[in-house]
C-alpha cells in the first residue's frame, strides 16, 4: 500500500470511532469549565448547546457546540473612541 493509498484510508470516517464527533455532558463541562449540573439545567431551560439523547446517555455533537459558541460571540457595542460620554460623580 502506497502511502497515499494509507493516508486516504486513514481519512476515511469508517475508520474513526463512531462517536469520535460527540461529546458527554462530563467532557462538554470540563472543556467549558462548568459543571455537568450546569449543563443539565441549561437543557432542562432549552439554553446550550442541543443535546441527543441516546438511551439516558446525554451526547453533544461537536459541530453543534462550535456552532452555538459562534453564535454566543458578541459583537462590541461602541468602541471607546464612539462611546456615550459619562457623566461626572459616582452611582447614588
Amino acid at each position: 500500500m502506497s502511502d497515499l493509498e494509507l493516508a486516504e484510508t486513514l481519512d476515511d470516517d469508517s475508520v474513526k470511532p463512531m462517536l469520535s464527533d460527540w461529546m458527554t455532558r462530563a467532557e462538554l463541562a470540563a472543556e467549558l469549565g462548568l459543571t455537568a449540573e450546569t449543563l443539565s439545567r441549561w437543557d432542562a431551560r432549552r439554553v446550550g448547546p442541543a443535546p441527543t439523547l441516546v438511551g439516558r446517555k446525554v451526547l453533544y455533537r461537536r459541530e453543534t457546540v462550535r456552532a452555538w459558541l459562534l453564535e454566543q460571540e458578541q459583537e462590541r457595542k461602541a468602541t471607546a473612541k464612539h462611546a456615550a460620554p459619562r457623566r461626572a460623580g459616582g452611582r447614588r
